[in-house]
């Protein structure tokens, strides 16, 4: 047998997604932690018992907590309790439920979803309720939930007013409220909130948190908020291919990450950069920042020949090839020098064109 051999610089950055970033060194520790001897699998471990107190902390006491694999697992296993089999959910065009989980949600849980177009990635009472009628019509998948990203797709934030308007509308209609919230410690860094102010306190029923995004080597939970809405996500989770056996080293890295402030942490130095990225691009001839910067994303609108000369040197994604727009994300990782390079190799690609 031979040893594992490295087989990427570790000094490489890029700016496609901050999936892309290594694990913080605080959850690495943890894990390590968690090894050795054994543990009841599938959850009945000691750091799984301890996560609905580290999580009680955040969200309030009656919050539970279900540790999954992924992001697309934790918004099926969510959203599959708020909805009977003639449901639909109501969520943003850009929603990743929408366009991102490869009809996941339709194909897995038979989730129909009614997408709203939405100039910032962001819902409204008066948008939602483009879909929200037809109760009693047998004709029509009957709205029963709605869906909001936090931060979105776009890279904004819904405020906790905001937040608590779409839920009070919601609930008036007969509807519950998820929030798709992988980086939803961006999104509490950026607003200078606690966790539960844009989700326990203003009427939210389930949440996906995420994990990975903000430095954990795999894993997300659905958090259920109100149990008196959301019930069976035990049974869900497992028909949904989402139960670990080894449940532990999901759950250690959330108490790595929640236990303290390290989610907080790295959450605002990823947004940090982003406002860095931003200041250092606005005065390029030739870009145009297109969104505005509340989170850990900054999209901008470049000339195509630029886009891919510059992909060659960093990465990132083209976001939308009709239009020209990029979309350049930070992570918990991000250095200055990283910023500062990048920025210099954008004027430089811009300059020759």
């Amino acid at each position: 047998m031979t040893d594992a051999v490295r087989r990427h610089d570790p000094a490489a950055r890029g700016f496609a997604s901050d999936n892309n970033a290594g694990v913080h060194p605080e959850v690495l520790a943890a894990l390590a932690l968690a090894n050795g001897g054994h543990q009841i699998a599938y959850g009945g471990d000691d750091y799984t018992a301890n996560l609905r107190d580290v999580f009680g902390l955040h969200f309030g006491e009656r919050a539970s907590v279900y540790p999954v694999f992924n992001g697309t697992g934790a918004n099926i296993v969510a959203l599959q309790p708020l909805l009977p089999r003639w449901g639909a959910v109501i969520a943003a065009d850009s929603a990743h439920i929408n366009v991102d989980e490869c009809g996941a949600p339709e194909k897995l849980a038979g989730i129909k979803i009614y997408s709203v177009a939405t100039p910032d990635g962001k819902l409204t009472p008066e948008l939602i309720d483009r879909h929200a009628y037809g109760w009693g019509d047998e004709h029509r998948a009957q709205p029963s939930a709605v869906s909001i990203t936090q931060s979105t797709e776009l890279g904004t934030v819904y405020t906790a007013d905001e937040i608590h308007a779409i839920c009070e509308h919601a609930h008036e209609r007969g509807m519950l409220v998820h929030v798709d919230g992988s980086r939803l410690a961006n999104a509490a860094a950026s607003l200078g909130v606690p966790l539960r102010d844009i989700t326990t306190d203003v009427g939210v029923d389930v949440l996906s948190f995420g994990g990975t995004k903000n430095g954990l080597l795999f894993g997300e939970c659905v958090v259920v908020l109100n149990p008196e809405a959301v019930r069976d996500i035990v049974y869900l989770r497992k028909m949904s291919a989402q139960l670990a056996s080894k449940m532990r080293f999901v759950s250690v890295q959330f108490e790595a990450l929640l236990g303290g402030d390290l989610w907080l942490r790295s959450a605002s130095h990823a947004n940090a950069m982003a406002k860095r990225l931003e200041a250092a691009v606005r005065d390029i001839d030739g870009v145009r920042l297109v969104r505005p910067v509340q989170a850990n994303a900054v999209f901008a609108m470049l000339p195509p020949p630029v886009t891919e000369r510059l992909r060659k040197r960093h990465r990132f994604y083209l976001w939308d090839e009709h239009t020209g727009e990029v979309r350049w994300m930070c992570a918990f990782d991000t250095t200055e020098d990283d910023i500062d390079s990048f920025a210099d190799a954008i004027a430089d690609e811009m300059s020759r064109a």
